[in-house]
Parts: structure tokens; sequence; C-alpha cells
């Protein structure tokens, strides 16, 4: 029977090819497309649990109480992690943890390598395998933990354990010999290296003149809880230690009129669980743990799946209408409703198999293009495992047992008399139908509108003016084992007499994100006139203003010709206003209990962080002791890739061993919106996606009615009905339908995006014709859609429809 039923199956699908055609184009482009978007946001949401102690590492944070509200901290003092553990039970392991680039050199070959200074507990804590040598502790002092790939670029097919390598810290060439390799970090992990030192060979400068400092705030730290404790009792138990250690702080809070939170306290230590650090951002009042962004993407996917299921019940529907004789003659030969609901079910899982296949195939093909596109190493082998291998049987089974079991309970509850005359009494189910068709509609103008707010936010954030040049200036990391200054001003020596360049300057941190992935902030806080205040810091060469085209408003930039400028800094407008004096040139103050400087110059505030925070206070120093990371050269408009290339000449001249990573600025700062690209691209192909899956059942839909009211065409043909009448006539109830979806979907398609715009401080205006446009375009697709049919019944000669049977 059942080899009966699958040959029966195959011939029907045959019979009706086009029908067949567009449910399988259709299933296999929403599988292939669901398929890929739910490997990304399952791949994202997967993000540190390889871990083996994952459920009981933290990351240790704080909040404390200030004037303006609360501030969250992820950064730590030196001697933080020792004292907690040694202070306040429950604490299993702890360590501290820090990131930076350092040069590394062995034999002629020098590369930037990303890094880690860790205590010897982090590989007792994090499930990161050692492969060879040091297994017991691999960052001794002097020594150095390598990945695997990291090893192959440095040593190439040597054998790396006790080879020594050399860093540069604090201006001296310091060997370091290799202790351990580590298997390559899993794809998942936010904690990123390629090497990992042992924590206190940090440089002294962050390292040995802070470790007995509790004001100077600058690494995170992890810890595992020992078994049994809860977050909330060992939070409970920190508060003491922080009255203890941060009384200072605490007192300079309350001097300036911070108010307790409400248990009391002025400083509280948490513990975030490190399977959400990923998806945490600390540079809020409040923590927020987001993982909307992975949810909304598993949503797509589903909805995509909903629409064609969708289209499959009202285009199997339509193919039924066209089988009533056929069931009419089972029936009448004795066959009962299990057997045809079987017959045709069967047909449907046949369609959702072949789809299923012909959608994994889709997906295994973009994968790449997927990779590439979204900038993710996401893939299928790095999420697989049985228990998502079973919940996807079981998923796709659902979604063909409803899909495919609703038309096939339909079709074999027809009465035998109505199925012989060719009857398909559907009054009472379109309701159902006109539902599922406003739900699909629906769904599109809310991705059309999520596409249409999401591109107006990522034009607006790419065209706002920022407050520098961001066209003009080419930035590009100093990675050279020369003095810092000796390569600025070789650099400056090689492009000064170019027409093309126009000024050269440097600083300790870049705008933006450059193509080597830097990014770091310092804030510093310091008393003034009995308060408090706080700036964030950047120290700069001559000439960094005039460069970037930073509006100068008071006083002066630094100059050359004023020994004085090393004890100068330049300030924004929001620093002036922290500073509170009317006259901010007046502005003396005090740091490090000795060094006086003084305020020379104020400049108009402008975005130096990305664009979902406010403008902050920040200074400019100049420091001639401190190391200048990043270069910015201005060029002058017209010809900037040649200007580029004069730019990249003169660094492979000077640093011929070190790659040239240089950018423009509106480069980096395009960088930044990577997650809004990414957002933009995701949700446009999806509205796309959405509306032709929409239109495709639309279309079957419009095959079912034409067919059912052939008669009632040939007949107002007859009397007179002008082509034009009788298409109206057809069309005018599934343009309802996308109206009452507009009515329906445009108050969410507003809160949606309102609350999302919520999230950028500066936001286009949302306006009602975001949402016009995209009823529009719906309204305008689906009548094309239906039209095709329509017309073609229309001008259908009448002789043809009124034929008797």
């Amino acid at each position: 029977m059942i080899r009966n039923y699958f040959k029966i199956a195959l011939r029907n699908l045959w019979k009706d090819r086009t029908f067949t055609a567009l449910n399988v184009i259709g299933l296999t482009a929403a599988f292939g497309v669901a398929f890929l978007l739910s490997m990304y946001a399952l791949f994202e949401l997967s993000f540190d649990q390889f871990h083996k102690n994952v459920d009981s590492i933290y990351q240790v944070y704080t909040t404390e109480q200030i004037p303006k509200g609360v501030e969250l901290s992820e950064a730590n003092p030196i001697p933080f992690a020792g004292a907690l553990r040694d202070e306040v039970p429950g604490v299993h392991k702890i360590t501290r943890y820090v990131t930076g680039g350092p040069l590394i050199t062995y034999k002629d070959k020098t590369l930037r390598v990303g890094s880690a200074w860790a205590d010897p507990e982090f590989f007792e804590i994090f499930s990161f395998p050692v492969l060879e040598g040091n297994t017991n502790n691999p960052i001794e002092r002097s020594t150095v933990a390598l990945t695997e790939d990291t090893a192959k670029l440095i040593f190439g097919n040597e054998n790396p354990i006790g080879k020594l390598i050399s860093i540069k810290r604090d201006g001296e060439v310091v060997p370091v010999t290799v202790a351990a390799i580590l298997k390559n970090l899993p794809e998942a992990s936010s904690l990123r290296f390629g090497a990992i030192f042992n924590f206190m060979d940090l440089p002294n400068s962050f390292y040995k003149d802070k470790k007995d400092r509790w004001d100077a705030h600058n690494h995170p730290v992890y810890m595992q809880l020992a078994a049994g404790t809860s977050i909330e009792s060992f939070e409970k138990a920190t508060r003491p230690f922080s009255t203890l250690h941060f009384a200072d702080e605490i007192a300079t809070a309350k001097r300036d009129g911070a108010k307790p939170n409400a248990e009391g306290q002025f400083r509280q230590i948490h513990l975030l669980p490190f399977g959400n650090v990923s998806f945490t951002n600390f540079d809020t009042a409040e923590l927020i743990v987001n993982k909307s962004l992975q949810y909304v993407i598993l949503g797509i996917a589903l909805l995509i799946l909903f629409i064609a299921s969708v289209n499959f019940i009202n285009m199997s529907i339509a193919k039924g209408a066209q089988r009533l004789r056929e069931i009419g003659m089972r029936k009448t030969l004795g066959a009962g409703k299990a057997q045809l609901f079987f017959q045709f079910w069967g047909e449907s899982v046949l369609v959702f198999v072949i789809s299923v296949a012909l959608g994994a195939l889709l997906s295994f093909s973009m994968l790449d293009m997927f990779q590439t596109l979204f900038r993710t190493n996401a893939s299928f082998g790095l999420i697989v495992s049985p228990v998502l291998i079973f919940g996807a049987v079981v998923s796709l089974l659902l979604i063909t047992f409803i899909a495919g079991g609703y038309p096939a309970v339909l079709m074999s509850k027809l009465g035998t008399l109505k199925a012989l005359k060719g009857k398909l009494e559907v009054s009472g189910r379109n309701r159902v139908r006109n539902v599922l068709i406003v739900v699909q509609f629906g769904i599109a103008i809310l991705l059309i509108s999520g596409t249409l707010v999401l591109r107006g936010q990522l034009d607006y954030m790419r065209n706002k003016d920022l407050g520098f040049n961001k066209e003009q200036v080419i930035a590009f990391p100093l990675s050279s084992k020369k003095d810092h200054a000796q390569l600025m001003q070789l650099m400056r020596d090689e492009l000064s007499g170019h027409p093309n360049i126009i000024s050269m300057s440097a600083s300790d941190n870049i705008l933006g994100l450059g193509r080597d992935g830097s990014s770091s902030t310092s804030v510093m806080g310091f008393d003034y006139k009995g308060r408090e205040v706080s700036t964030n810091l950047l120290f700069v060469d001559y000439d960094y203003p005039e460069t970037l085209d930073i509006t100068l408003v008071k006083g002066r930039s630094f100059d050359r010709r004023y020994a004085s400028d090393s004890l100068s800094i330049v300030i924004n407008e929001s620093m002036a206003r922290e500073f509170g004096e009317k006259d901010p040139l007046s502005i003396r103050f005090t740091l490090d209990d000795s060094i006086q400087y003084a305020v020379i110059g104020v400049v108009k505030d402008f975005n130096f962080q990305t664009m979902d925070k406010s403008i902050e206070p920040i200074s400019f120093f100049m420091n001639s002791d401190k190391p200048l990371y990043q270069a910015y050269v201005k060029v002058a408009p017209g010809n900037l890739t040649q200007s580029y290339d004069i730019v990249k000449t003169a660094w492979n001249k000077i640093e011929p061993d070190a790659e040239f990573l240089g950018s423009f600025l509106d480069e980096n700062i395009d960088r930044t919106l990577q997650k809004e690209r990414m957002m933009t691209t995701m949700i446009s192909s999806a509205s796309i996606l959405a509306i032709l899956l929409s239109c495709i059942g639309l279309f079957a839909i419009s095959l079912l009615v034409v067919s059912q009211r052939q008669k009632e065409i040939g007949i107002r043909k007859v009397v007179g009905a002008s082509v034009s009448t009788i298409t109206i006539l057809l069309t005018k109830d599934f343009l309802k339908l996308v109206g009452i979806a507009f009515l329906i979907t445009t108050p969410v398609a507003w809160y949606t995006t309102s609350q999302w715009l919520q999230n950028y401080v500066y936001r286009m205006d949302l306006t009602i014709w975001v949402f016009l446009a995209a009823g529009a375009i719906a309204l305008v697709i689906a009548v094309l859609t239906i039209s095709f049919r329509t017309i073609q019944a229309a001008l259908k000669n009448p002789v043809e429809s009124l034929k008797t049977e």
C-alpha cells in the first residue's frame, strides 16, 4: 500500500508540475535561509559554553554610586584579585586578565600578535587545553604559551618548546621562553589571544608601578565560585571588603553628593555569569545582558518557514480543487477518510523531504558567501550535537505534519456528491485562508519597515558630522620595533614635500576601529576644588586637532615653541562644563599630588566613541614619555587613492618588515557599525524573501479563486463587463487583506523600531512615511502578482467558461 501511495504521489506531483515546482522552490529557499540563520544564531548563543566549569565561572564587576547616578565597571586594581581570594569566603579560583598586541621577534621575523596576560589559575578556570610543553603551569614568569596557529606563524615547522622569542617592554627587548603550545581557541570564545604571558610580566607602567594601588583600575577579573556558594551570598559577603579597600573612593562619592543604593551601599561587587559576558555592555548605568539580536534572527528564520508553510497550505488547497472528481471517485470505490488523508499527506511529506534536502544543499553551497557577508566564522560543524539534530528532526516533522496535514484533512472530509460535482465549499474556510494571507503580508510589511528604518539609521550614522575630518585622514598603527617618536619623525621627513600631504600627528588611541582591530579607552578621575571630576585621556602629538580638523573654540593647541606645553592640556566643551568655570583657560589643577597642569585650549565636542554613546569629557595631554600607537595623516582632497599609496610607500621604506595597516577614518567609523550593517543586510534579505514567498502564496490563491469563478467571469463578460471591471472585481478582496495587514502591522512596526532606536543617542527621525512606504511596496507587489492571473482570466473567451460539463 505504501508503495502504491508513493507511486501515485509521484504521478500527481509530476502531473501538476507548476504547483510542485512553486512549492519546492518556495520551501527550498525557506529551509536554506532558515538553516543559515539558525546556524548563525545558535553559534552566537553557544559562545563560551565549551568551558567545563562554565556554570561556576563569573566575571567580577562593580557598581559605584556617583553624583550623576550609577556607574558600572569591569576594571579592577592590581591587588584586588588576591585580596578578594584571601578575605572573602567562596572564591575557589581567581585570575586577572588583560589583553594587548606586543611585537614578537624571532630571528629575523617580527609580527604583532594578539596577546593576553593572566595568572596561572587561568588554565584551571578555563578549558584551553595544553597540547605539549608545561601542562602544570604554561605561563610561569618569563614564559609564554602560544596557540597552534601562532606557533606555526612564528616558527614554521620548528619545534617551538624551549625556544626564545623577544618582546619589547619598558623600552627594552626582553627574552621570553616558549613553555607550552595550546590547542587553537574555539571560534565561540569571547577570550581571544594567540599568545598568553604571566600577568606579572606586564610592563612596569601597568603592573609594578600600580601593584599596591587601589585607585588604579585597569583590568578584568574572572573567578570560579566554590561549590555551595550562591551569587547572592557571595555579593553580600563582599560589602565589608569594599568598605575597607575602597574607603577613599566611597568618601569622595559621599562628599560629592552621591546617594547610596537600596542596600545602603556606595560600592557593590557583583558577579556576571561567564556565559553572558559576550552579550553584556558595561557602558550603561544598568547591566544589560542583550541576546535580542540572536533571538530576532531565530525569529526571522521561523517567520520565513511559517510563510513558506502557509504558501504550501494555500497551494495544496488550490491544487486540491482540481482533484475533486478524483476524490469523489476514490470515495465511491470505498476509500475511507484515513486512506485519503495519508494519500494527500504522503504527497506533502514527499515535497517536504525533497525541499529539506535541497534546502540543506543550498545552505551548504551558500555558507562561504554567508560567512563573508556577515563576517562570521559560524558553521554547521561548530554547533552540531545529538540534542540539536534531534530537535531539528522533531521540528521538521512537526512543520510537515501541520502544513501538510491541514490540506489533507480538508480534502479527505469532502462529501462524495460534492466532490463528484467538482464543487469545493470553502466559504467557512475562507476565513482561515484570509487570516493566513493577512499574517503573511503583515510579516512582510513588518520586515520591510524594519529594513527601511535600519537603512535610514545606518545612513544617518554614516553621514553624521562627527566633529572631525573622516574623509581626508589616513590612520595606521605604529607597529614597529623602532621608538615611536623616532618613527613619527622618520615618517614626517619622508612625507614632507609631497603636495598631497597636508599634516601629520599621532595619539595613543584610534578613532573608530582600525584594520588591526585595536581600540581602547582610558579614564582618569581627580579632585578639583573639593570635588571629583573625571575625564577620558588621550595622549597626542603636535598638530592633532589641526590634522583631524577638530575645531578650536578657545585658546590654542599645543605648540612646539612652548616648552611648558608638556604640563598643559587641551579639553573639549564637555570637559569644560565638567570643570564648571566661566573661563576654562584659567583652570589649574594638580595630578599625582605634585604636578600642576593648565588648560590652554578648548575644542568643540566631537564623537570620539561609538554613536550609541553621548559625547563625554576628554582631555588631550602632551607627554613625550607616553608611547603613541596610532598615526594620522591628513591628505589633500582629490586623488585619495594616490595619497594613500604615497603614505604606504613611505611606511614600507622606513619599516619594510611590518605590514602597513592604514585606512581612512571613514572606514574605521564604518567598522564600528558592523552590527548595524549585519542587521540591515539580514533583515533586508529576509524581507525580500518574505515578499517573494507571500507572492507565491497569493498567486496560488488567485489561481483557486479564478478557477472557482470561471462561470461568473464568463457571464459578466457576456453582459458587457470590461476587462478592467472584472480585474478589479477579482483583486479587490485580496487588496483589502493587504490593507488589513498594513493597519494591524504598522503600530507593531512603529513600536518595535522606535524601541530599537532608543539604543542610540544619535538617531534618525521616525516618521509615518517610512511605514506608508513599506505598505505601498507590499501593495504594489501584491497587485502585480494577482493581476497576472486575473487579467488573463478576464481576457479569456467567455464561451470556454460557459461550456456545459
